[in-house]
């Protein structure tokens, strides 16, 4: 069923240019919408797609509103407008009530009578499952372990023994949340484990990409504060501390005791070492590795940019010259100062 473009204008707050009774039902890209789609335009690099578009609507910046040929939402984000849209056009079902009778609950269990326990699902005594959440499929919800309201676990989700997660989250499917953190003591005949006591607290409104980790502290416990966004693939190690409304692209690994400032971005494949502090409003783009504490906002890069395999191979060459490079610059500043002396003598 569609929605009129004057009621997606006013319940969002945007300003509609064409005919407000005019309906869309779906999403699409600027190319391949049609008459009942809603497409929208953020990228510059998209631009050039606007003027041959076939969509209900698109939503955009005013600057590209007058080379709309079709219906414009105008937004001063037009990225945010259109997923709020996009969320109003493909609403999440409702949980439906229940234990599956595949399911495993303990009797020590307390489940909200409104949430889902999906097949296969086991909680586990003294959890605690709040209203309207999902355990979904081949999920488990480990001893003493709390599951706030609405939250999802989306399936094959595992929740380890006492971990807290907050409300509204979403965790798809094979986060593994509270494993024990990578701690091992270095002794004579090899390595002796450390015993990871602490748990894992997270926020409300958190988001957990599939497969992604989040290790349990060693003996404080990790954090994810609200509104943090995981990616898939994402290893957040022991006792991590990552700020509100934070983002974290694909197979970027946090290592231990790092702590993350709110409102960052870091960027798919970065990578920290541990002990260190990133401060509040940092960018950190893809394939950066951070060894040291980032203590002012800004963008910080550290990833080398694809070129041609002969050239890379060149600049390895050169590189590998600079330390024989920088040795023989020394010696010649050596003998200059030195013959400086001399003749001054």
């Amino acid at each position: 069923m569609g929605i009129s473009l004057g009621a997606l204008a006013v319940r969002f707050g945007l300003e509609l240019q064409g005919d407000p009774d005019a309906e869309v039902a779906t999403v699409a890209s600027l190319r391949e919408a049609g008459p009942g789609s809603v497409s929208f335009l953020a990228n510059p690099r998209y631009r050039r797609y606007l003027a041959e578009t076939r969509a209900g609507a698109v939503v955009l910046d005013r600057a590209a509103a007058a080379e709309c040929p079709v219906p414009a939402l105008i937004a001063a984000n037009p990225y945010a407008a259109y997923a709020r849209i996009a969320a109003e056009l493909y609403p999440v079902p409702p949980v439906a009530p229940g234990v599956h009778p595949s399911a495993v609950v303990d009797p020590a269990a307390r489940v909200s009578g409104d949430a889902c326990i999906g097949p296969q699902a086991i909680v586990e005594a003294g959890a605690e499952i709040g209203p309207r959440a999902l355990v979904g499929p081949a999920s488990v919800v480990m001893a003493g372990a709390r599951i706030g309201a609405d939250t999802r676990l989306v399936a094959r989700v595992t929740v380890y023994p006492g971990v807290v997660i907050g409300m509204r989250g979403v965790l798809h499917a094979g986060a593994v949340i509270g494993a024990d953190g990578f701690g091992f003591a270095p002794d004579r005949d090899g390595f002796v484990k450390v015993p990871q006591v602490g748990s894992v607290r997270i926020g409300d409104d958190v988001e957990i990409g599939a497969n992604t980790t989040v290790d349990r502290g060693a003996i404080e416990d990790t954090v994810i504060e609200d509104g943090v966004k995981l990616d898939n693939l994402v290893q957040v190690g022991h006792n991590v501390r990552i700020g509100a409304h934070t983002v974290v692209a694909g197979c970027a690994g946090i290592s231990g005791s790092t702590t993350i400032g709110r409102r960052c971005m870091i960027g798919g494949a970065a990578g920290t070492v541990g002990h260190i502090e990133i401060a509040d409003d940092v960018v950190v783009s893809g394939l950066t590795m951070v060894t040291r504490s980032l203590k002012e906002p800004g963008m910080y890069s550290s990833g080398w940019p694809a070129v041609p395999a002969d050239e890379w191979r060149r600049i390895v060459a050169h590189v590998r010259r600079l330390e024989r490079l920088d040795q023989r610059v020394a010696r010649l500043e050596g003998r200059r100062k030195g013959g400086q002396s001399e003749g001054e003598g």
